[in-house]
C-alpha cells in the first residue's frame, strides 16, 4: 500500500494528514516531507495519522526524527490518533511520554504544548 500526504496551514501550525502505511518502503517519503516543511520554516507540526493502517519501527523513527528537527527550532510535533492498534505501538515503546497525542486535529490546535 502507498502513503498519502496532504498538508494545510492552520494559523502558525502545519497539519499533515497521513494515510496508508508507514513502513520501511514508505517512511522515506514522510521523512522527506517533514524535512522540507522544517526547512521551509514550519516548526509547529500536527501529524494526523488517523488514516494510517500500519506503522512499523521505521515509521516511528521518522516521527521521532521529525520531533528532533522541530525542537531544534523551539517547535513542536503533535500527533492525532484514536486507533487502538496504532496507539498500542506508542504505549509499548514509551513514546506516549514523548509525543502529545490527541483525538482530533481541533483538539491539537486548541492545545498549547
Amino acid at each position: 500500500m502507498d502513503l498519502s500526504l496532504s498538508t494545510r496551514t492552520e494559523g502558525d501550525r502545519t497539519v499533515i494528514a497521513v494515510g496508508g502505511e508507514i513502513d520501511v518502503y514508505t517512511a522515506p517519503k514522510l521523512r522527506e516531507h517533514l524535512i522540507d516543511l522544517v526547512s521551509g520554516g514550519s516548526y509547529h507540526l500536527i501529524v494526523d495519522i488517523e488514516g494510517v493502517d500500519f506503522l512499523d519501527s521505521t515509521g516511528l523513527g521518522v516521527l521521532v526524527g521529525g520531533l528532533k528537527r522541530v525542537r531544534h527550532h523551539e517547535g513542536s510535533l503533535q500527533l492525532v490518533c484514536t486507533q487502538d492498534r496504532i496507539l498500542k505501538i506508542f504505549r509499548i515503546t514509551g513514546l506516549t511520554k514523548v509525543f502529545p497525542i490527541y483525538a482530533t486535529v481541533d483538539e491539537a490546535l486548541a492545545a498549547n504544548d
